[in-house]
């Protein structure tokens, strides 16, 4: 006999007693019913029902600027989150992300990291539930994207199949091991899911495509993940690349292909580059998170870039930014890409800062600490008037892959021209030669503020050197297992350093 539970009528605590994932997970299944056999193995009764809420908790994981997005972006040299006054300060927590001074109580962690081992246990319930066999491949691929992101960040993966009791202590996966068991899950999945919409400007279910992208990431940072030390140093092997350039070749093969215009992207007129999205998860935080108090819409007066990063843009380069139409419309006074200098409002007048009583001009300096109201150059690539669904895997990305692929497996000038014929569709003057650097530089214009630098600046080994890093120690490439999670999970042995 089946014991049916539903979750809307559990406290948090009954819930995590049932589900009893690998640490303290705080798991709230909103839409869906889990079914607890004779045998203790939980499985779901509703698997198209809790697929979908995958793909929406998907969205919503990624979109907002804290957790995973935040260990992704504000602990590299392209973001600064200045506390302005008493606003965000939040007891340090986006301070200690910029310097590299977390511990293992830091909230961005503990939440990150129960949420996404949360989602690998949700799918593989599904996969214990008899989905059918398109069902089963879209399961192990969003299992494999969460997953993905607990081996890149924490370098262990805590895992309970669906058959263990609540009272087993759930194993864990090394490194080494995840890399095999996501790279599995994925070329399962592959021939059972669907064919993307390349000309669709929203792909909100797992494709070919969006598995060939994690494929390519996954072997193009293999030397990472399969290093004896995690810092490094790194060995890429040629076989490695040549599986990434195969990966993106049938990304391109399926009709992805660079836009002409490089914010369409982020609107609702994208149709070539779109490879995954958030199926809900609005991208208004991007720009929340940055605008200033007196701009339309007022912002959160939060998130910077650094003027060593903008410098690395030449003019011309579509990819720094457009200027605001000021044209009377609503928000036509914001612009797109990095914003400097004078703001104005939607009919073109110049704004004032209201707090400072002065012009509000974004500089090019910007302090950690006690930051003044305008300072920073803030930056917007989803715009409040045209805004599509937040991106999770966009083929610029994939396509500079395939270019670094091509550049560590020794095909330098079949790079170069890669990374050339990209930057003319940019309006980017060509690059003479392609070295390890202008390689960096070109990936950091492409993806800006896309949440997954930090994964480059490890690969590159930059990520302990950066702008801001006050704890330069190597140990720092992987972040600390949360303290509650190593105190309910004996088999979990905390990251060196912490």
């Amino acid at each position: 006999m089946s014991k049916t539970i539903s979750f809307k009528a559990l406290s948090l605590g009954t819930a995590f007693a049932i589900l009893a994932s690998c640490t303290d997970l705080k798991v709230v299944e909103k839409d869906s019913l889990v079914v607890q056999s004779a045998s203790g193995e939980a499985k779901v009764a509703d698997v198209a029902g809790a697929l979908q809420t995958g793909y929406n908790d998907l969205g919503n994981q990624f979109s907002d600027q804290a957790s995973t997005y935040s260990l992704g972006q504000h602990t590299t040299a392209e973001m600064i989150p200045p506390t302005r006054g008493v606003d965000w300060g939040d007891n340090g927590v986006w301070r200690t992300l910029d310097q590299h001074t977390w511990d293992a109580t830091h909230s961005g962690v503990r939440d990150s990291w129960n949420s996404l081992n949360s989602q690998v246990f949700k799918m593989t319930q599904i996969l214990a539930s008899s989905p059918t066999a398109a069902q089963a491949a879209e399961a192990k691929f969003l299992r494999a994207w969460f997953m993905f992101y607990v081996m890149d960040y924490w370098g262990q993966v805590p895992f309970r199949e669906s058959k263990e009791g609540v009272n087993d202590n759930p194993k864990v996966k090394s490194r080494s091991e995840a890399f095999d068991f996501i790279v599995k899950d994925l070329t399962e999945a592959l021939p059972a899911l669907s064919e993307a919409k390349p000309s669709s400007a929203e792909n909100s279910v797992a494709t070919k495509a969006s598995a060939n992208y994690l494929l390519a990431k996954l072997y193009l940072n293999k030397a990472v993940y399969k290093s004896a030390k995690p810092e490094g140093p790194y060995t890429f092997a040629k076989a490695d690349m040549d599986n990434v350039v195969q990966a993106v070749d049938a990304i391109t093969a399926a009709g992805f292909k660079l836009a002409p215009n490089y914010f369409d992207n982020f609107t609702s007129k994208a149709n070539s580059e779109i490879i995954l999205t958030g199926a809900q998860g609005s991208p208004q935080n991007r720009w929340y998170m940055t605008l200033h108090y007196d701009q339309n819409p007022s912002g959160w007066n939060g998130f910077t870039t650094l003027a060593d990063f903008y410098d690395t843009f030449q003019d011309g380069d579509i990819r720094k930014g457009i200027p605001a139409k000021k044209d009377g419309t609503t928000f036509s006074g914001i612009g797109k890409g990095f914003l400097i200098g004078q703001q104005y409002d939607d009919k073109g007048k110049p704004l004032n800062d209201s707090r400072a009583n002065k012009p509000l001009q974004f500089t090019r300096d910007v302090i950690l600490s006690g930051c003044p109201t305008d300072k920073g150059i803030r930056v917007i690539k989803y715009h409040p008037a045209d805004a599509n669904k937040y991106i999770l895997a966009r083929y610029g990305d994939a396509y500079l892959m395939k270019a670094e692929a091509l550049f560590r497996g020794g095909d330098v000038a079949g790079a170069l021209a890669q990374v050339n014929a990209l930057r003319k569709i940019r309006g980017a003057s060509a690059l003479a030669a392609l070295d390890e650097k202008a390689m960096f530089d070109e990936i950091g214009r492409e993806t800006y503020w896309e949440g997954g630098k930090r994964t480059v600046e490890v690969r590159y080994s930059k990520y302990t050197t950066g702008t801001g890093v006050d704890n330069k120690n190597a140990y720092t490439v992987l972040f600390p297992i949360p303290a509650d999670a190593t105190a309910s999970n004996p088999n979990l042995k905390q990251n060196e350093g912490y």
